[in-house]
C-alpha cells in the first residue's frame, strides 16, 4: 500500500520491491520496459503532490523502495557521495561527524536524499547583511549542491536502459537536478562546506501587523529580521494575533542566554501534539469546523507554553541539530506551496501583500460561517540556485527548480516561500486555496516578481481538488520556466523515451 504524508492519497494493492544495488534498478527498468510496467521510486513518502503515484494508477506499476538498501553515504574530495535512499537525517549526521554541514535544509529528517533532490527541497536562508558565503555552500535548494549524479537512462545504441553519469557541467544534467520523479537517480555527489554552529531564537511576542507590515514601516518587520540574521521562519496559526517566529543566526560560540543542544528535534510540543490540541483536531475532523479559531489559539498557546517548559526558546548547537525540527509524529495537514521570485528589496512587499490578502479572505469566509483554514501560514525566504556556488566550471542551473534563476531578471535574487496548512478534508479549503493561488500568480508577476509552484505541495486548485486546474498545469507552470521547460522535458524524454519513469499525472504536464 502507498500512503502519502497527509493521508490524502492512498493506493492499495501496488507491488513494491527493494533493489540492493543500482544495477538492480537497471534490471528492473529493462524488465518494466519489456513488460509494459512503470517504475516509481519511493522514499519516505513525505510529500503531498501525486508525483510518485496517482489514485487512478494503472495496474502495471511497481514501487521501488530505495530506503532499504540504497542508503550508503561516504566522503569524497568534493563533498559527500550519497545513494538516494539515504535519509536527510543520516546524510546530515554523516556530514556533521566529518566536520561539514549545510546552510539550510528541510525541517523533517525523514526525507530521502533522492526525494529531496527530485523536488528541489529547501530550507530558509539568505545572507545576512555583511555575511559572506562559505565555500561549498549555497543559499538555494539542495539540488544546487549536486556536483555529479548517476541515473538510469536509455542507451539508444544498446537498445536498453543503463546507468548514466552526469557531471554538473554537462548540459543534460540540468534536467536531472530537479526531475519531479520523471527520472530515477541512484546516487549523487553533493558539495558541502565546513559546519557552523547556529543559534535559534523563537519569538512569540511580535504582532502579525508589525511583522508583516507594509514596506517602509518601522518596527520588527520580517525583512528587518532577515537583514540582521538571514534566516527566519514565520508560523502564523489561523485566527491568531502573533506568529511563532524562529530566527537562526551563525554563532560560533555559545551565547550566554542560549541552551546548548546535542541532537535534533528540540520542539517536542510541536512534534508530539499536546492532548488539548489533539482533542480539538479530532473534533474538527469529526465535523466541528467552526472550532478553527479556537484551534488556532490552542496551537499558539501550546507553542508559548512548550517553549517555556522545554527551555527551547533560545537554543544553540551544530547546524543539523538546529535545522531538523519536524518528526513524523507532528500533525498531518494538507499544505499548498509557492515560491515568489523577487529582489531582496521587495521581500517585505511580497510578505505584506500576501498576508493581507490571506487575512482579509479568511475573515470574509468566517463571516459566512466558513472556516477553510485551521492550520497555519508558513513563510520562509531562500536564495536562488546560483550554479557558481557548486564550484564546478561551466556548471548549469537546475532547469526545473523553483529556484532556478531567470536570465531575463538578474535582479531577482531571492524567493519567498508561501504555504498555508489545513487539516485534510476541511470544507471550502480547495476553493480558498484557488483564490490564494490566483492572487499569487496575478499579483507577483511582471517586472517585479514571478511565481512558481512548490513541487511537493498543493497547487493547480479547482474548487474541488488540487493538482487539477488545466490552465495552471498546461500554461502557468511551464510559463514559469520560459528558458528551460521545453529543453528539460526533451532531455528527460530522450533518456526515458518509453516513459518507464512516469505516471498519469506527470503525463498531463506539457511534454
Amino acid at each position: 500500500m502507498y500512503r502519502n504524508w497527509s493521508g490524502e492519497l492512498v493506493v492499495d494493492d501496488v507491488w513494491t520491491c527493494a533493489p540492493r544495488t543500482p544495477g538492480d534498478v537497471v534490471t528492473l527498468a529493462n524488465w518494466a520496459h519489456a513488460h509494459g510496467y512503470r517504475l516509481r521510486a519511493q522514499g519516505f513518502r513525505h510529500g503531498w503532490s501525486p508525483l510518485t503515484i496517482t489514485a487512478d494508477a494503472p495496474a502495471r506499476v511497481l514501487l521501488v523502495d530505495t530506503t532499504e538498501h540504497l542508503t550508503a553515504v561516504s566522503m569524497v574530495p568534493s563533498g559527500a557521495r550519497a545513494q538516494t535512499g539515504a535519509s536527510m537525517e543520516d546524510l546530515l549526521g554523516y556530514l556533521e561527524r566529518a566536520g561539514y554541514g549545510l546552510v539550510a535544509t528541510p525541517a523533517p529528517g525523514d526525507i530521502s536524499v533522492g526525494g529531496a533532490l527530485a523536488i528541489d527541497a529547501h530550507g530558509t536562508a539568505i545572507p545576512a547583511d555583511g555575511e559572506s558565503r562559505r565555500p561549498g555552500t549555497t543559499y538555494g535548494s539542495l539540488s544546487n549542491l549536486i556536483v555529479e549524479l548517476t541515473a538510469v537512462g536509455w542507451d539508444a545504441a544498446a537498445g536498453a536502459y543503463a546507468l548514466r553519469t552526469f557531471t554538473r557541467s554537462d548540459p543534460d544534467s540540468a534536467a536531472f537536478l530537479t526531475h519531479l520523479g520523471r527520472a530515477f537517480v541512484t546516487d549523487v555527489v553533493l558539495r558541502a562546506g565546513a559546519d557552523s554552529n547556529l543559534r535559534c531564537v523563537s519569538r512569540i511576542d511580535i504582532p502579525a501587523g508589525e511583522l508583516f507590515a507594509a514596506p517602509g514601516s518601522g518596527g520588527r518587520t520580517f525583512a528587518r529580521v532577515l537583514a540582521e540574521t538571514g534566516r527566519a521562519e514565520a508560523i502564523w496559526f489561523a485566527f491568531t494575533a502573533k506568529p511563532w517566529l524562529k530566527v537562526w543566526s551563525v554563532s560560533p560560540a555559545l551565547p550566554p542566554a542560549s541552551r546548548p543542544v546535542t541532537g535534533p528535534y528540540n520542539y517536542p510540543f510541536s512534534d508530539n501534539v499536546p492532548p488539548p490540541v489533539a482533542a480539538l483536531a479530532g473534533r474538527i475532523v469529526a465535523g466541528e469546523y467552526a472550532l478553527a479559531p479556537v484551534f488556532g489559539q490552542a496551537q499558539y498557546d501550546a507553542t508559548v507554553t512548550g517553549l517555556a517548559a522545554t527551555a527551547s526558546a533560545d537554543i544553540w548547537g551544530a547546524s543539523k541539530n538546529l535545522l531538523l525540527y519536524i518528526k513524523p509524529t507532528t500533525l498531518r495537514v494538507h499544505a499548498n506551496g509557492y515560491a515568489v521570485l523577487t529582489s531582496r528589496a521587495d521581500i517585505q512587499r511580497v510578505v505584506h501583500e500576501f498576508t493581507r490578502f490571506y487575512s482579509e479572505r479568511l475573515d470574509a469566509y468566517a463571516a459566512q460561517g466558513r472556516f477553510p483554514v485551521n492550520g497555519s501560514v508558513e513563510i520562509r525566504v531562500t536564495g536562488l540556485d546560483d550554479p557558481s556556488h557548486v564550484g564546478v566550471p561551466g556548471a548549469v542551473a537546475p532547469a526545473l527548480s523553483a529556484l532556478s534563476p531567470r536570465s531575463d531578471h538578474p535582479e531577482w535574487d531571492v524567493a519567498v516561500w508561501l504555504d498555508v496548512l489545513t487539516l485534510p478534508g476541511t470544507p471550502y479549503a480547495d476553493g480558498f486555496y484557488r483564490e490564494l493561488e490566483r492572487f499569487i500568480f496575478a499579483t507577483f508577476a511582471g517586472s517585479s516578481a514571478a511565481s512558481r509552484v512548490e513541487w511537493s505541495k498543493g497547487w493547480a486548485y479547482t474548487d474541488d481538488d488540487a493538482w487539477s486546474d488545466p490552465e495552471v498545469l498546461s500554461g502557468t507552470i511551464p510559463a514559469g520556466f520560459p528558458a528551460s521547460w521545453d529543453a528539460a522535458v526533451a532531455t528527460l524524454d530522450r533518456y526515458d523515451p518509453h516513459r518507464v519513469f512516469s505516471n498519469p499525472f506527470l503525463d498531463r504536464l506539457p511534454h
